[in-house]
């Protein structure tokens, strides 16, 4: 199967089928030297796995992971990182009487018609529980940016009719409710929403919105490899994604130029930074280092207003990234649907089994991971991209 590989130098392989052994990930092009441990990546897994409340299925995983190899005395090793979570509470015989029937909204029926076979207990590869390996991929690649200063927060935005409102936004009560919305009232208006969907045997849909903050300008390559689209592959190789935007977005399409375009000014700069940047060049990068700290005695560019999410001409602007995620209803609902057999009869369905009446809460974590892993790789090519700073970096290494 082609496809389960993402990143050009820090690489993540995904494997593993929601009612195999187990699933996992092997990350190629993490730096050696990062203080590394499973407590460290299970926080994140913690967040997304299964059972946590009535909006979640009840399938009872730990979800604990285990480091294999790239770690050597608590410090990775620069070599590549085998991680893996084994599948503890398997009921393939919750599906089996899905094994000849296309499930309406799932991949079923195009896995079966791309490979000539699919697997049924859940999906296989199509499950969601593909999502453990990302988000123990993007645990790493987040600690990195950590040490960098770079932050990404995400949160769920909305669910349903029910937004976040942005005068009573909080992000530190983002994970004292079940939905992992940093809007008290929004939380229980949605918790009512969902409860009632529940009832009538449906599900809902919804978005997330990620932040991310501290990110140096300039990350991102003009043409294919765009900051902007490398995010959005990330995003939506998502399962359940079906729409993605940054910034304004979609609003943009209503908007003019005079309001969409982010005025740029200059903040003052501190010559106490200045000279201290300034006394720790080395003298091969003394011209352009010199420049650039001459360039910021007045100040740095910033934006007054950030219609653009942090992103211009496909590298990133120096203002937060701000980006959205639209998730699909959940297709698994006990209601009776219409679909075919695989031997092309018409017939009706009842998905019995254990799932999400909402995708959405579990999906944060997801995003934020995946946003972690793309930024890295981003941050990692971006390293070669002055000769005056490669000349720099080895003239210290000497």
């Amino acid at each position: 199967m082609a496809g389960s590989s993402l990143g050009t130098i820090y690489r993540i392989t995904s494997w593993g089928e929601t009612h195999g052994k187990g699933v996992g990930v092997v990350v190629d092009g993490c730096p050696a030297g990062l203080s590394l441990s499973e407590e460290d990546i299970q926080v994140y897994l913690d967040r997304r796995k299964p059972g946590q409340s009535r909006f979640t299925t009840k399938r009872k995983e730990g979800d604990q992971v285990e480091i294999l190899s790239g770690v050597f005395e608590g410090r990775t090793t620069g070599t590549p990182i085998s991680l893996v979570v084994y599948n503890k509470d398997q009921k393939s015989k919750d599906y089996s009487e899905i094994a000849n029937v296309y499930r309406p909204g799932h991949a079923d029926y195009t896995f079966d018609r791309k490979y000539g076979f699919r697997d049924y207990r859940g999906g296989g590869r199509s499950s969601g529980r593909e999502t453990i390996a990302r988000t123990a991929a993007g645990a790493i690649a987040a600690k990195v940016l950590k040490e960098m200063g770079i932050e990404v927060y995400a949160y769920t935005r909305s669910i349903g009719p029910v937004t976040v409102d942005p005068d009573l936004f909080d992000p530190s009560i983002r994970d004292q409710n079940a939905l992992y919305m940093p809007d008290e009232k929004a939380a229980r208006e949605a918790e009512a929403y969902l409860d009632q969907k529940i009832k009538e045997m449906d599900s809902s849909g919804g978005v997330v919105e990620c932040i991310i903050s501290g990110m140096p300008v300039g990350v991102g390559e003009p043409v294919f490899d765009k900051l902007s689209s490398s995010l959005g592959k990330a995003i939506l190789s998502i399962g359940a994604v079906k729409g993605f935007e940054i910034g304004d977005g979609f609003a943009a399409a209503q908007s003019v130029g005079s309001v969409n375009n982010d005025a740029f000014v200059m903040t003052c700069g501190s010559s106490e930074s200045v000279n201290k940047e300034a006394s720790e060049i080395t003298e091969e990068s003394e011209d352009s280092a010199n420049k650039e700290a001459d360039e910021r005695k007045a100040g740095h560019v910033v934006k007054k207003t950030n219609h653009a999410g942090g992103i211009l001409g496909g590298m990133s602007d120096g203002s937060d990234i701000i980006f959205r995620a639209a998730f699909k209803p959940t297709p698994s609902i006990a209601r009776k649907q219409e679909t075919v057999t695989r031997d092309g009869e018409n017939a009706e369905i009842e998905i019995h089994g254990r799932h999400d009446p909402i995708i959405v809460p579990r999906a944060v974590v997801v995003v934020e991971t995946m946003a972690a892993v793309t930024l890295l790789d981003l941050l990692l090519v971006n390293m070669s991209s002055r000769l005056d700073r490669v000349k720099e970096f080895y003239h210290k290494n000497e």
